[in-house]
């Protein structure tokens, strides 16, 4: 059994916490002091540690230096997992810098913090059991598959095969894939299919969320660097271009990649050579290069915020995902499929969906695509207990009901009957529609970071 620390002051999120890991099967202690969690430390060092940095007596990134500066190589390897408040960007730098694994922005998503935990543990168990070439050996995805009979997911899907069976038969280095779409879509989906169809499938399938990295972290992130690279870079870290060797490497959301580093892409995209930070070396790259975007590249090379010789590098082999809207025929498939997973993963009788329901979700315009409805019915299988589902069982009945009869805004009346979360998810629903999936755009129409929208978008399924 995986035993955790969680050394955090605010006792209910703690608790809560806790009690999560408990039902995945974890087993935890929690301290709310740097000093009491110092002491279970020294008595039974736990297999992860989650750690606050804001505490009573003092920093917990004091803390993470403490235990990265120690000899023992036993204290060194431990994970640490880094619970940062939004705003407080410095914090996350300095506990990358310091050494941390991984590091999460508050409020915490329970289902992220599950999902992290389980990624650094995996990641620990291989590198204390395998090198590289080992890795490539263990390393399966779960089956993908791209889900629709219509005409636009079928020419996709048969462009993803072509393409990984063209590739399977070149020597020379791979060609770049450009995936385009709306937020929801399945970018995600697609990039795994082509990993899946290609006979690299059993070698790593590295994902990288460039929006969701500081541009801080992101250069560390993406190249790596060596020992003494800058403040407190205490040991050589492999870049994810690295880490994917002849694998994929997939960078979502290309188009938020700071321009400097666009640079550094390019380089790596064109000589086939990375070099991590600090060092004079360059190392090859094999990995196949899968991008996405749900922006407009070539109106960002006109605004100059993205490189043009960059874009056409990028720009060769296009995928565009089309948004569910203009794949009305495909909602049973995806709504049957959704239903018999989401039943399995609960444990629960698949429900049947209603005809009324199915038409619902039919006329119903899903500006959060694919994503949107897996999470609407998702609450649906969790909350059905006649063993099947209605149309009044869809969140999606009042609040897009209210937003379409309201037409530029939503009435009055309409918002004395919603909650707080159902009128800021409409706010960010049209903000989104507005700017065509623009998240930094919304987000400084909405007064917010990227970080902050970033969040909310996961937190309702948009």
């Amino acid at each position: 059994m995986v035993k955790v620390l969680l050394i955090e002051d605010e006792t209910l999120f703690a608790k809560s916490v806790l009690r999560r890991l408990e039902r995945e099967g974890y087993q935890g202690k929690i301290s709310e002091t740097i000093a009491e969690g110092r002491q279970l430390l020294n008595a039974s060092l736990p297999d992860i540690l989650l750690l606050d940095v804001r505490l009573p007596d003092g920093s917990g990134l004091d803390l993470l230096a403490e235990i990265r500066a120690t000899e023992d190589e036993i204290w060194k390897s431990l994970p640490v997992v880094v619970m940062t408040a939004y705003g407080e960007l410095d914090d996350a730098v300095s506990a990358m810098k310091l050494g941390a694994t991984d590091y999460l922005k508050k409020p915490v998503d329970l289902d992220e913090l599950v999902l992290t935990m389980s990624k650094v543990m995996t990641a620990r168990h291989l590198n204390q059991r395998l090198n590289y070439s080992q890795l490539r050996e263990q390393h399966v995805l779960d089956q993908i598959e791209m889900i629709g009979s219509s005409k636009a997911v079928i020419d996709v899907r048969n462009q993803i095969s072509r393409i990984a069976q063209l590739v399977d038969k070149s020597s020379d280095s791979h060609p770049v894939i450009l995936i385009h779409g709306q937020t929801g879509t399945g970018k995600d989906v697609a990039a795994r299919l082509y990993h899946q169809l290609g006979s690299w499938h059993n070698r790593p399938f590295v994902h990288v969320d460039c929006a969701s990295l500081p541009g801080e972290l992101i250069e560390a992130e993406l190249f790596g660097h060596e020992r003494g690279a800058f403040t407190n870079a205490h040991h050589a870290k492999a870049g994810l271009i690295e880490v994917a060797e002849d694998g994929t490497i997939f960078l979502d959301e290309i188009g938020e990649l700071p321009l400097d580093l666009q640079a550094k892409l390019l380089n790596v995209l064109e000589r086939r050579v990375v070099r991590r930070i600090g060092s004079t070396r360059e190392t090859p790259v094999s990995a196949h290069f899968v991008a996405a975007t749900n922006r407009n590249l070539a109106d960002m090379v006109t605004q100059g915020t993205f490189r043009s010789d960059l874009f056409y590098r990028l720009n060769i082999l296009e995928l565009i995902l089309p948004p569910l809207h203009e794949r009305i025929g495909d909602i049973p498939l995806l709504a049957q499929h959704f239903v018999e997973k989401l039943a399995r993963r609960y444990g629960l009788q698949t429900p049947v969906l209603s005809s009324v329901a199915l038409q619902r979700m039919q006329q119903y315009g899903w500006p959060g695509n694919i994503r949107e409805l897996q999470h609407v019915l998702e609450r649906a299988v969790m909350l059905c207990q006649s063993g099947q589902i209605e149309a009044d069982d869809l969140v999606l009945q009042t609040l897009t009901a209210s937003i379409k009869e309201a037409g530029t805004s939503v009435q009055f009346d309409s918002l004395e009957q919603m909650k707080l979360e159902e009128v800021e998810k409409v706010l960010i629903e049209r903000s989104l529609d507005r700017n065509s999936g623009n998240v930094s755009q919304s987000a400084r129409e909405l007064g917010l970071t990227r970080m902050a929208m970033r969040y909310r978008i996961n937190k309702y399924g948009l």
